[in-house]
């Protein structure tokens, strides 16, 4: 199967996203996926199924408990082949934090507590009448 046929299903999108943060026990990802998605763990193990044959995940027993991982060779794969489009977005990008940047700068940094306000060099004078 096609890394990008793997990967355009949420289902397994999302375990994949659970997965980032570390090793996971089959029973906990089924857990999550059931109760956001509303499927049966037999079919989250199929999911599992195909991102474990596609290679983007591995799995070890420990005891009763089977522990998958994120595999980083197929997302690899597939962030080389994006990798080719990715100009499309960082010139935007790019101009976008040059407008923030100018935006921040014309309003000027707040103010910080007891610092000595600007004022004009016309306020200082006094005047009297």
């Amino acid at each position: 199967m096609h890394a990008f046929d793997v990967l355009g299903d949420p289902v397994r999108r999302r375990l994949l996203t659970l997965l980032a943060d570390g090793e996971r026990s089959s029973g906990e990802l089924a857990e999550v996926i059931a109760a956001e998605f509303g499927i049966s763990h037999p079919a989250v193990s199929q999911h599992l199924k195909v991102l474990r044959d596609a290679g983007f995940t591995s799995v070890r027993a420990d005891g009763q408990r089977r522990l998958y991982a994120v595999e980083p060779g197929p997302l690899e794969e597939v962030d080389a082949w994006v990798a080719q489009f990715r100009h499309f977005w960082t010139q935007r990008l790019d101009a976008l934090g040059t407008e923030l940047h100018r935006g921040a700068r014309g309003r000027g940094a707040p103010k910080r507590a007891g610092a000595p306000s600007s004022t004009s060099p016309h306020s200082s004078r006094r005047t009297t009448t």
